[in-house]
Formats: C-alpha cells, sequence, structure tokens
C-alpha cells in the first residue's frame, strides 16, 4: 500500500520473537497462537454514556496487543480487561471521529507514563502523523518532566504514524496480517473496516459504516465480524430532542447500519459469528439487549452476540 512502510514477514517475525512480552513466555505454545477479542468500550457517539465506554477493541495474540478504535477512557478499559499497557504493539483507527480517536494519544501517553517502553506502530486515515506530532508538542512539558524525574525514554521515539489512504494489507507480523478496506461513513473520507487474520481465526472490525460491499468482500467467510448497530425504532426519540434533528438523522442514516442492514450483511459474507457494537442509539432507558437480538435475528441465522464492555469472545 503507498504510504506505508510494509515490514518484512521474517525480519519482522525475528524483532516480535525478541520481545515476546514476559507474561507470555511461559504459555503453552497451544495457548500462544490463541486469539483473544475484548470489546473495551461497545458505545457509539461521541457523548460519554452511563452504561458503555466508548469504542474500542482489543485483539491479543502471543501477549501482543493490538487495539482497534481509541474512544474516551480506552486505557482505564485496558486495565479493567486486566491487558497488560505495556503490550500494545499496533493501534490502528478506523476514521477521524472522535468517539473513536479521542484518546489516540492518550492511551499511549498513560501507557508509557506507567511501563511502556517499546515503540508502537499506528496505522489510520490522515491526518495521523500531524495529530501525532500535535499531541506530543501539546504535553511536552508533562513527558520532558517524566523524562527527567522518572527516567523514562523519548515519548515521540516510541510512536510511529502511518497513514492509510486505500484499501490493502498495513500489517504482516508473527502473530497477524491486517487488511484495511475502505467503507462508506460519510463525510469522514476516507474511513476503514480492519480485517485480522490470526493463526486460530479471522476476526473483522466494521468501524462505522453504511451498508458496504467492500466491507462484505472483506468479511468473506471471516471467523467473527464486529459490526456497528442502529435500532430504527428509537431513532426518532433521540433526534427528537436535538436541536439540529435534521441533520443528525441524515447523517445517521447515511453513515450507519440498520439491525435488518447488518444481518444481511453478515449473512451475505457468511460470517460464523455476529457480533453487534458501537450500539446507536445509546438510548436513556438502555435498549436491552433482547430487542437488539430480535432485530438483527430474523437476517441472520449463526451464532449473534450482543456486544457488551469488557466481554472476552
Amino acid at each position: 500500500m503507498r504510504g506505508i512502510a510494509r515490514r518484512d514477514f521474517l525480519g519482522a517475525g525475528a524483532a516480535l520473537l525478541a520481545s515476546v512480552p514476559t507474561w507470555a513466555a511461559d504459555e503453552p505454545s497451544a495457548a500462544k497462537n490463541k486469539s483473544r477479542l475484548i470489546l473495551l468500550g461497545t458505545g457509539g457517539g461521541p457523548t460519554p454514556k452511563p452504561n458503555r465506554a466508548a469504542p474500542a477493541q482489543v485483539i491479543i495474540v502471543n501477549g501482543v496487543s493490538y487495539v482497534i478504535d481509541c474512544g474516551n477512557g480506552v486505557a482505564r478499559q485496558m486495565v479493567l480487561a486486566g491487558v497488560p499497557l505495556a503490550s500494545i504493539r499496533d493501534v490502528f483507527i478506523t476514521h477521524q471521529h472522535s468517539d473513536h480517536n479521542a484518546d489516540y494519544g492518550n492511551l499511549i501517553w498513560l501507557s508509557w507514563a506507567t511501563n511502556l517502553a517499546t515503540r508502537v506502530n499506528t496505522y489510520g486515515p490522515p491526518p495521523l502523523a500531524k495529530m501525532t506530532r500535535l499531541f506530543l508538542e501539546m504535553n511536552d512539558y508533562d513527558i520532558k518532566v517524566r523524562m527527567a524525574d522518572e527516567g523514562r525514554p523519548p515519548l515521540k521515539n516510541l510512536i510511529a504514524p502511518h497513514e492509510i489512504t486505500s484499501d490493502g494489507v498495513v500489517l504482516r507480523d508473527v502473530n497477524v496480517t491486517v487488511t484495511a478496506a475502505l467503507v462508506e461513513h460519510p463525510l469522514v473520507k476516507p474511513a476503514f473496516a480492519y480485517r485480522f487474520d490470526c493463526p486460530d481465526r479471522s476476526i473483522v472490525i466494521s468501524g462505522d459504516t453504511h451498508p458496504s460491499e467492500n466491507l462484505v468482500r472483506l468479511a468473506k467467510g471471516a471467523d467473527v465480524l464486529v459490526h456497528e448497530v442502529m435500532y430504527l425504532p428509537a431513532l426518532e426519540h433521540l433526534i427528537g430532542s436535538e436541536p439540529n434533528a435534521v441533520t443528525l438523522r441524515k447523517h445517521l442514516l447515511a453513515s450507519h447500519t440498520t439491525t435488518e442492514q447488518v444481518g444481511r450483511i453478515a449473512t451475505e459474507a457468511g460470517v460464523k459469528t455476529l457480533v453487534l457494537s458501537h450500539f446507536v442509539p445509546g438510548a436513556t432507558p438502555p435498549i436491552e439487549d433482547q430487542v437488539w437480538f430480535d432485530a438483527v435475528r430474523p437476517y441472520y441465522s449463526g451464532n449473534l452476540i450482543v456486544g457488551r464492555d469488557l466481554l472476552e469472545i
């Protein structure tokens, strides 16, 4: 893919094997190759919610953590999930919307302030490189103080941003192959879904998207598809209280996937397990899990999971 520094498979393999975290060193080989998927946050939209954290997922293979999206509070969600912050090696942003990138810099900064001392490669649409540079500039005072007081390495040397603008493989190492596919989320462009082909299974994260044939192709035959979802009957109630109701309604219908649509997408792609996440609306009171399940089930007969924060799949 143009504009991305690809890693050579064997070279990256040697580097990763040399840096396997100590907590993974004594695991049996079967356990090392078994992927873990944890939903760190399942809420949709930028406003903080009492019942769901902001969008984020982590896939763990061989003790190495791959974080997808960095909604507000993602570092704390990692801690609550029992995932060591020092295990982060790669971070992926699906698109530049605040509910998905608000804690992009904070995740790495707070991990560094804890015990992260290894490089983190980050991937996402422009202006990822500029965001990284400005974040480091904004927090330069704290960073320098902690370097002097605590002996930490320069944070700027630990973050390597890679901007993505088109479909294709963005990462291949000894644990995973990660493929990006453009999805439809106007007005935020480009926006991506990611597929992680792990040693034991394939996992697709939809990001935010209107029904997309490109996503269907990416998810073809996947073991797990984590897909955003919108419940139309509750939508009118949500926008009825908003002063910008007309604009918001237009955006939601053009940029997201309804319960019927997500069921049909999973069926067309032939995925084995469909996980609902990024719930819109995040109603008050919350919409019951059974409502989401019943709204999707007529259109998808496979294993259907209504996601919740910190659920491991």
